[in-house]
């Protein structure tokens, strides 16, 4: 490519280099009056439209010989998702309708189940532990299924979810015998992290394994919830969800009803479900070319001839 634009640069300063030749040698002849008579009226700045087009004709012939591509977004044919759910008592606030777990389980189903086919899709519940409900699988019914029957317990350890996320994901890498897919965790939590190890450290761990987490801070943070007989506050650690997800490379949302969940939902969905690739639009450019050639071609023919 870079040759074809040296011809092209060359091509170019050898035309104006012709037509201050032409003009200095114009200027020698002194009967200006007889030259007007000999020479033919010739058109001004519209006898080098030809010239111009030709140019650019070979500078976007040029530019196609360096196969230009262009990004483009292409639906994404395998992935691994970990969906991570807090089951902690929190969870049982009201202030989503009906309440946050049920309203949760509802969008992650809907979730699960716009994914495409070919996607292995695993579950997490975390409380006061971690533990996966589903391995990876492409079996997206069986993992909404278990979504449906999630329990609540006490704790929350966010951390934990992330590390038995991250833990389900290689297994299942390591058992693949194939090339490993993209991998994401989507992490929905309504709690500050009580039990496990620090969210910091989850964090440094999915950036290592390269493994983005996307966040869901889910609730308004002013609900009530009763445990052991006592009505306790159902706190949002929202700075911590958003560290987590801006560090792993993943999004961070937050969720106060039923409808924004749903639609946090389908957005996650949509990039998972995409990637960027670049194609060739080398196409393009020769038919940009020719059509350019044919301006040239009725431009010369137009204006550049020179029987009156």
């Amino acid at each position: 490519m870079a040759a074809a634009l040296v011809v092209v640069a060359v091509l170019a300063a050898a035309y104006v280099w012709v037509q201050l030749r032409r003009r200095a040698q114009a200027a020698r002849f002194t009967n200006l009056a007889l030259l007007d008579r000999v020479a033919p009226a010739r058109p001004g700045w519209q006898r080098h439209v030809g010239a111009a087009l030709f140019l650019a004709t070979m500078l976007v012939l040029a530019v196609a010989m360096g196969r230009p591509a262009m990004p483009v977004e292409v639906p994404r044919e395998r992935a691994t998702i970990m969906v991570a759910i807090d089951v902690s008592p929190s969870m049982v606030a009201n202030d989503v309708d009906p309440d946050r777990i049920s309203a949760a389980k509802e969008s992650a189903v809907g979730f699960v189940e716009s994914l495409p086919d070919r996607f292995n899709v695993g579950l997490v519940s975390f409380s006061a532990t971690a533990g996966v409900v589903a391995s990876p699988t492409q079996d997206h019914q069986a993992v909404a299924d278990s979504i449906q029957n999630l329990q609540i317990s006490p704790g929350t350890a966010i951390g934990e979810g992330v590390f038995a996320s991250l833990q389900s994901i290689e297994s299942f890498d390591s058992e693949s015998g194939e090339e490993p897919p993209p991998s994401a965790i989507v992490l929905l939590s309504d709690g500050e992290n009580t039990s496990g190890r620090p969210v910091a450290s989850a964090s440094r761990a999915a950036a290592e394994a390269e493994v983005p987490v996307s966040t869901i801070a889910f609730g308004s943070g002013t609900a009530l919830v009763e445990i052991n007989g006592e009505p306790v506050e159902a706190n949002i650690d929202k700075e911590a969800l958003e560290r987590l997800a801006d560090d792993t490379g993943g999004y961070f949302y937050e969720a106060e009803s039923e409808t924004e969940l749903s639609k946090v939902y389908e957005d996650i969905g949509s990039s998972l479900g995409s990637e960027i690739e670049y194609q060739e639009n080398v196409v393009w450019w020769v038919r940009a070319a020719v059509l350019l050639g044919a301006l040239a071609a009725a431009a010369s023919l137009l204006w550049g001839q020179r029987v009156p």
